[in-house]
């Protein structure tokens, strides 16, 4: 799975990564500053690329559009953190997003945790060469119906490990799906079929991911701490 992310670089080196522009700056200040370790439950406000020509803020737990209420909306964004491949065609909170609300989700590194024992071992994993990586995701857009707010939001796109994920997420053996460079743009084209779309959510190559022990403290630290990503 996927719960814990890192985006340690600032909005505007993240629109010059996607080409885009950084009118949002502006807007969303919350995304400037760095963030070692940002916790999907709380449901932040998070850089997101889109077929936009600008860079967009989501939250983190997708709220799918026929929700009712906020209380259903609250209820459910904790289950759409993350959409597992597998299903992702089937499951009446992701079928429509996945044929036409795909997206980036920029990312400087995630957490994972290996299992040994009673023990629980932190790490935190890269891709090898690439200061910030793309993460396949989904978002909708749901209008609150008592307030009439807007509300913008995103999930990360699970698929079976690799080698190096299984060694680490050892118990359910999952890991986000990781976009090359190449394969950015088509992942957001609006006209990619489905089978196009399957073709892209399959495990990340291992030899292009690095990964090391972390101190199990980080979740008690504050966000901007960079000691967080620090080996153990």
């Amino acid at each position: 799975m996927c719960f814990h992310n890192s985006m340690s670089a600032k909005a505007q080196k993240l629109a010059a990564r996607y080409n885009l522009k950084t009118d949002i700056v502006e807007i969303y200040k919350e995304i400037l500053e760095e963030n070692y370790h940002i916790n999907a439950f709380t449901h932040p406000l998070y850089p997101i690329v889109t077929g936009d020509s600008e860079l967009q803020a989501f939250h983190w737990g997708l709220v799918p559009f026929w929700v009712k209420s906020e209380e259903q909306a609250k209820d459910i964004e904790n289950m759409t953190i993350n959409a597992k491949a597998d299903t992702i065609f089937d499951k009446p909170s992701f079928r429509h997003s996945i044929m036409s609300k795909r997206c980036i989700v920029p990312s400087t590194g995630f957490f994972e945790w290996r299992h040994e024992g009673k023990d629980k071992v932190p790490y935190f994993i890269q891709v090898i060469n690439e200061e910030i990586f793309s993460m396949a995701g989904i978002f909708d857009v749901w209008n609150n119906p008592k307030t009439g707010e807007i509300y913008h939001s995103y999930s990360i796109i699970t698929s079976e490990a690799n080698s190096l994920m299984e060694y680490i997420h050892n118990t359910k053996k999952r890991m986000p799906v990781i976009l090359s460079s190449e394969d950015e743009k088509r992942w957001t084209d609006p006209n990619l079929n489905k089978e196009g779309i399957k073709d892209l959510l399959k495990p990340f190559d291992a030899d292009k991911m690095n990964a090391y022990i972390i101190n199990k403290d980080f979740l008690r630290k504050n966000s901007k701490d960079k000691s967080i990503i620090e080996a153990a």
